[in-house]
């Protein structure tokens, strides 16, 4: 099995509803996802997909849709606010956890046919959430 990972970074912000600690108030993250894929042979190049690939992919889609916005469960009560203002925001299903977070972007790879494994977001230097086919290496 052969498997390349993509870096990519951005910044959010987010809380949680119904939440005690401290991210139930509104706080931000630089995140950084990683994106594996797999294949059981590689292309006629040699790789598995190129980089630039799933740069061009997953990146521009987590800039126009995530980076730098709100990432916030549709029953917030904080967006009529953000609309007053003109701020920008992503809306959910349910609490933007990392973990949610992690399968929506897995769920928009898969969606652009890319063979992805897994995809780990990295919400803080020391936490990290996944998502995907199965853990690909301890955390």
């Amino acid at each position: 099995m052969y498997k390349v990972t993509r870096e990519i970074h951005f910044c959010y912000g987010h809380r949680l509803l119904n939440y005690e600690g401290k991210c139930r108030n509104l706080h931000g993250h630089n995140g950084k996802v990683e994106i594996e894929l797999f294949s059981e042979a590689l292309d006629s190049l040699g790789m598995v997909r190129d980089f630039g690939d799933i740069k061009n992919i997953v990146k521009s889609w987590i800039n126009e849709q995530l980076d730098h916005k709100m990432i916030l469960c549709r029953r917030d009560p904080i967006i009529p606010s953000l609309d007053a203002f003109k701020q920008p925001y992503y809306l959910i299903d349910e609490n933007p956890t990392a973990e949610v977070i992690c399968k929506l972007i897995y769920d928009y790879a898969i969606s652009q046919q890319l063979p992805v494994s897994e995809v780990h977001l990295w919400e803080t230097p020391n936490s990290c959430a996944s998502y995907g086919l199965g853990s690909s290496r301890r955390i």
